[in-house]
C-alpha cells in the first residue's frame, strides 16, 4: 500500500488521472476538467455511465471499468454521489483526488453531515483528498491542469507556489505572479482542506526543486501549532509569504479572558512570523513579496540595511519613510563612501541614504557600484522614472548586481511603449521590478523583514526554550496559584491566607502597614467589580470594615480572607498563557490592572520561548519607552518580566491540564516584579 505522502505525490504530479463525470455539454464542471487536461502528457480517462465517448476520449462507465488504478480521480459529480464515488476510488487502488464544486461543510447542516460521510470514506486509507469546494489545482513542471475554471491552464510559468484556501484568491494571486513577470510553479486550492491542507502542500513543496518560493493564503487554521511547526522547518529552506484574514474575529479564542485580549487573528500572525513566514495585507503584497524572494534572498541577520539610491528626491523620500515606519534599517554611509559619491554628483545633491543624484546621468553606473559597495548595504531599492537618453537600466542593473553581488530592486514609471522593453528585459535576469515608490518599499521591507525573520529562528534553535511542569492541582485560588508562581521564580507580596477574622487581625499585625484586604475565592476571577479589594487599609477599624465588607459579597462557596503587604510603585502590566485549541500555549503581554481589557494593547507569542524572545515583546508594547526610565524616572527591570513570560509559557507547555494562566498586574520596578494577582485556570 502507498503511504499517505506517496499518494498525496501521485496527486499532485499524477501520470495517469480519471475524470468522474465527465460531459460533453459545454456547461458541465466534467466538460471543462476534460478540456484543462488537452495539454497533458499521461494518460487521461473520461467516466461517464451515459457515453461512450467524450471530447475524442473513449468513456466508461465506472472506475471499476478500467480495470486499473489511477494516480488522480478528478470528482466532477453532484456533491451527494462523492462518498461512494470515493470509496470506489480506494477500492480501485488509485492515489488521491479533488472534488471540483461545493455544497459540503460550507453551505449548512447538511454540508456538514455530507462531508462527515467523506470524511468516514477516506478513514483507514491512505488516499489523499484536495477539497471539497475546491477548483483544483496547476502543476506547470507535471503539466497538470486539474480544474474546471477557463484559463488556468494559461497561468503563467514560473518558480513561485501559490496555495489558497479560496479558489479565487489562488487565481488572483497567480495572474498577477505572471504580470510581475515571476510566474508559478504549482497553484492550488485547498476549499474546506478536509484532507490536504496547508501543511501537507508546504511540505510537499519543500522538496520541488521547481519552487524557489511560496505565497500562502489561510483564512481558518485549524491545526495552528501543526502548520507552525511546519513552516519553522521549511521557511529556511524556502521563503514564505503569507496573506491572512478574519482580523475582526475572535471564535473560539474569545471564550478565554486572557485569550479574548489576544484575539484569534493576532495570534495566527503572530505564530506565521515566528515561524519565519512574511505576512502581508493584500493579494497584492503576497504577490509582489513571492516574487522578490524567488529571485533573492539575504542571509538571515537582525537588521540588514537598505541603501536607497533615486534619480528624483520625491520618491526617494516617499521610499525613505514607508521603509522606516515599517522599522527597516536605512543605515548612514561610510564616509569612503560619501567622499566617493561626492565626486560623481554636482554639489546640494543629497548623498547620506538615500542617495539623490537629481536626475539621472553618465556617473549613475558609478554612483551605484559606490552604494552597493558599502559594507553598511544589504540589498539596494533604486528609483528612477524613465529617461532612456540618461539611464538604461537593462543595461546598468544586471551588470551592477553582478559586480556587487547584493540584491538590486528597481522602480520606475513612464510611457508604457519606452518603459515595457526595459522592465521586461530585467524581469527575464532577475531582478524584482516595481511600479510605484510604495511597491518598491514594499520589495525592499519584504527582504529585510525575511531576513530579519531568519535571524531570529537561528537564535531561537540555538536556545532552547524550557518546560515545567506543575504539580498536580485543582483549582486554585489567588494565594495558591501566586505560590505556585513564586516557585517558578516570579515573586509576589508578603502575604497571609486567612479563614476568619481573628487570623485576619493576626495576620495584620505581623504585615508591613498600609496592607492590601483580598476576598479569597477559587471561583471569584475579578474581585474589584465585586468589592472584594481594599487597599491601603492602615489600622485595625479599617481593616475589620474591609472583612465586613467581604462577607456581603454574595458567592456561592466559601470565602477566605487574603491579608497582603502593599507594593512599591511601578508600571502595571499584564501578562498571561493560554491553550488555543489550534496553536496551542501562547504567551500574551500588555499594559495592565484596570484598563487592560479598554487597551488591548497586546503583544503575543507561541510558547515555549526564550528569553531574546520574551525581550523582544517588551520591545513592541507601546509602553516600551517607559522600560528605558521616562522624564528622569529610574529603569525598569526588564529581564525580570522577561524571566516571567518565559516562565509561563513553560509551565502551560509543560502541565496539559492547565488551561490559562493570568497576572494582572503585575507590577514592575527598578528592582524587580511582584505579582499583584494571579488567576490559574
Amino acid at each position: 500500500m502507498q503511504t499517505r505522502a506517496q499518494n498525496l505525490s501521485r496527486l499532485l504530479a499524477p501520470r495517469s488521472i480519471a475524470v468522474v463525470g465527465a460531459s460533453a455539454a459545454a456547461d458541465k464542471a466534467g466538460h471543462q476538467a476534460l478540456l484543462s487536461l488537452e495539454r497533458f502528457d499521461g494518460e487521461v480517462f473520461a467516466i461517464n455511465p451515459r457515453a461512450s465517448e467524450i471530447l475524442g476520449r473513449p468513456a466508461f462507465p465506472s472506475l471499476s471499468a478500467l480495470g486499473r488504478s489511477v494516480d488522480l480521480v478528478v470528482f466532477a459529480i453532484p456533491a451527494q454521489a462523492c462518498p461512494d464515488a470515493i470509496r470506489e476510488a480506494i477500492e480501485c487502488g488509485c492515489g488521491g483526488g479533488l472534488i471540483l464544486g461545493g455544497g459540503f461543510a460550507e453551505s449548512g447542516p447538511a454540508g456538514v453531515a455530507l462531508q462527515e460521510r467523506v470524511a468516514e470514506a477516506l478513514a483507514q486509507s491512505t488516499f489523499r483528498l484536495l477539497g471539497p469546494n475546491t477548483a483544483g489545482f496547476v502543476n506547470k513542471p507535471a503539466r497538470v491542469t486539474a480544474s474546471f475554471v477557463a484559463g488556468a491552464d494559461r497561468i503563467a510559468d514560473g518558480q513561485v507556489a501559490v496555495v489558497a484556501q479560496s479558489a479565487g484568491v489562488c487565481l488572483t494571486v497567480s495572474f498577477l505572479l505572471g504580470q510581475l513577470g515571476s510566474g508559478v510553479s504549482l497553484a492550488a486550492g485547498l476549499g474546506n482542506g478536509l484532507d490536504v491542507d496547508a501543511a501537507d502542500l508546504l511540505e510537499f513543496l519543500a522538496a520541488q526543486p521547481a519552487t524557489r518560493a511560496i505565497a500562502l493564503h489561510l483564512e481558518g487554521v485549524p491545526a495552528g501549532r501543526r502548520l507552525f511547526e511546519t513552516l519553522r522547518r521549511i521557511t529556511p529552506k524556502k521563503p514564505v509569504a503569507v496573506l491572512t484574514v478574519g482580523q475582526q474575529d475572535v471564535g473560539e479564542f474569545a471564550r478565554s479572558h486572557t485569550g479574548n485580549l489576544i484575539g484569534s487573528y493576532a495570534l495566527r500572525v503572530s505564530a506565521l512570523r515566528q515561524a519565519g513566514a512574511v505576512v502581508v495585507e493584500s493579494t497584492a503584497e503576497l504577490a509582489a513579496a513571492a516574487s522578490v524572494l524567488s529571485a533573492n534572498r539575504l542571509a538571515p541577520r537582525l537588521a540588514p540595511g537598505i541603501g536607497i539610491l533615486t534619480a528624483q528626491a520625491g520618491p526617494g523620500l516617499l521610499i525613505l519613510e514607508r521603509l522606516k515606519s515599517r522599522g527597516v534599517s536605512v543605515p548612514t554611509l561610510g564616509a569612503g563612501t560619501i567622499e566617493r559619491i561626492a565626486r560623481c554628483l554636482p554639489p546640494m545633491t543629497y548623498i547620506q541614504n538615500p542617495v539623490d543624484t537629481a536626475r539621472p546621468s553618465e556617473s549613475f553606473p558609478e554612483v551605484l557600484a559606490a552604494l552597493a559597495a558599502d559594507e553598511r548595504i544589504d540589498a539596494l531599492a533604486i528609483f528612477a522614472l524613465s529617461e532612456p537618453a540618461a539611464l538604461r537600466p537593462d543595461q546598468v542593473l544586471p551588470a551592477a548586481r553582478a559586480a556587487c553581488g547584493k540584491p538590486l530592486l528597481f522602480g520606475t514609471l513612464g510611457p508604457p511603449p519606452e518603459v515595457e522593453p526595459a522592465v521586461h528585459a530585467l524581469r527575464s535576469q532577475g531582478i524584482h521590478v516595481a511600479g510605484s515608490p510604495e511597491e518598491l518599499a514594499h520589495a525592499a521591507s519584504v527582504l529585510a523583514l525575511d531576513a530579519g525573520l531568519q535571524a531570529r529562528l537561528v537564535r531561537e534553535s540555538s536556545q532552547p526554550a524550557p518546560a515545567l511542569a506543575a504539580p498536580a492541582h485543582e483549582r486554585r485560588d489567588e494565594h495558591a496559584a501566586k505560590a505556585l508562581l513564586e516557585s517558578l521564580g516570579i515573586p509576589a507580596p508578603r502575604r497571609v491566607a486567612c479563614r476568619s477574622h481573628d487570623e485576619a487581625h493576626a495576620a495584620f499585625r505581623d504585615l508591613e502597614k498600609p496592607v492590601v484586604v483580598k476576598v479569597l475565592a477559587a471561583d471569584v476571577l475579578h474581585k474589584t467589580e465585586l468589592g472584594g479589594v481594599h487597599l491601603g487599609v492602615a489600622d485595625s477599624a479599617a481593616l475589620q470594615r474591609a472583612l465586613e465588607q467581604i462577607d456581603a459579597i454574595p458567592l456561592p462557596s466559601a470565602r477566605g480572607y487574603l491579608i497582603e503587604e502593599m507594593a512599591p510603585p511601578g508600571l502595571e502590566l499584564i501578562v498571561g498563557a493560554v491553550r488555543d485549541a489550534g496553536f496551542g500555549p501562547s504567551v500574551m503581554l500588555g499594559l495592565g490592572g484596570t484598563f487592560a481589557e479598554a487597551l488591548k494593547e497586546t503583544v503575543v507569542r507561541l510558547a515555549p520561548l526564550s528569553s531574546g524572545a520574551a525581550l523582544e515583546m517588551l520591545d513592541e508594547l507601546p509602553a516600551a519607552a517607559i522600560f528605558d526610565g521616562f522624564r528622569g524616572s529610574p529603569p525598569l527591570d526588564r529581564n525580570a518580566v522577561a524571566e516571567a513570560l518565559v516562565a509561563l509559557g513553560a509551565l502551560l507547555c509543560g502541565d496539559p491540564t492547565l488551561t490559562e494562566i493570568e497576572i494582572n498586574p503585575l507590577r514592575v520596578h527598578p528592582g524587580g516584579v511582584l505579582a499583584l494577582d494571579a488567576v490559574i485556570v
